[in-house]
């Protein structure tokens, strides 16, 4: 997503939608291809418009997720549908929200509040080349792929989806730029600001679709908030070990 700082401070909350996210006694195997372990978490669709225009149909873009989560990762799955891939930029920290990218916001204590800047939370736009970018204190755009492992397939048969898996490691709201960091253990009962979505370029110098998990009210007509505002962020909740 495009960043740019809104002259506003008004701050309005997407609708909020809460879920919860089971726990894994076996590590999710990063490698865009299913396992019985994610048979127990429940699908997600993303069906809001975050900026551009909806797509055509379903085989334009269409998109799922779902989540478990260990100590050590909170775990994504998302199934997508794109007809066409695009990664027309070969530095991953330049214009990377024109390009096809999967991002995901997370914000570990579902504080909330501005982030565009720092890092009380997070945007994690994943590239095609799994790399994952985000803006700094400094104001500028910064690789944290170290953050995560991600992979995706697309399947060999029609519709021919995407399959995309990622781990990811969460840090506190002290996390310092260029600092060794401690990721946080993830525990029982822990509530996090989650949100996901998609950007999809099908040939043109910007993508045409920008599509979310979460619907986000407009600030001044804009609903591509979440690089900017946590508060539009859902809260997930990681339910008890069984």
């Amino acid at each position: 997503m495009k960043k740019v700082l809104l002259a506003t401070s008004l701050v309005i909350s997407s609708q909020i939608m809460a879920a919860d996210v089971k726990y894994t006694s076996t590590p999710i195997n990063i490698d865009g291809v299913s396992e019985s372990a994610w048979d127990k978490a429940a699908w997600h669709d993303m069906p809001h418009l975050m900026d551009g225009t909806l797509p055509s149909n379903d085989a334009d873009f269409k998109g799922r997720y779902r989540l478990l989560w260990d100590e050590k990762f909170l775990y994504l799955q998302a199934d997508i549908v794109d007809d066409v891939l695009i990664d027309t930029h070969p530095d991953p920290t330049y214009k990377y929200w024109d390009d096809d990218a999967l991002e995901i916001f997370i914000d570990s204590d579902a504080s909330g509040g501005i982030h565009q800047f720092n890092h009380t939370a997070l945007a994690y736009h994943i590239g095609l080349d799994n790399q994952a970018a985000d803006y700094g204190p400094d104001k500028k755009a910064h690789l944290y792929t170290d953050h995560l492992v991600s992979n995706w397939k697309r399947n060999t048969t029609a519709p021919y989806n995407i399959t995309w898996e990622v781990a990811i490691k969460l840090y506190p709201n002290d996390y310092q730029q260029g600092a060794k960091n401690t990721p946080l253990k993830l525990t029982e009962k822990q509530v996090i600001g989650f949100m996901l979505a998609y950007c999809d370029n099908d040939g043109s110098e910007t993508r045409e679709h920008f599509m979310g998990s979460h619907e986000v009210q407009p600030v001044n007509g804009d609903r591509n908030r979440g690089f900017i505002d946590a508060d539009v962020f859902g809260k997930i909740t990681l339910l008890p070990k069984k």
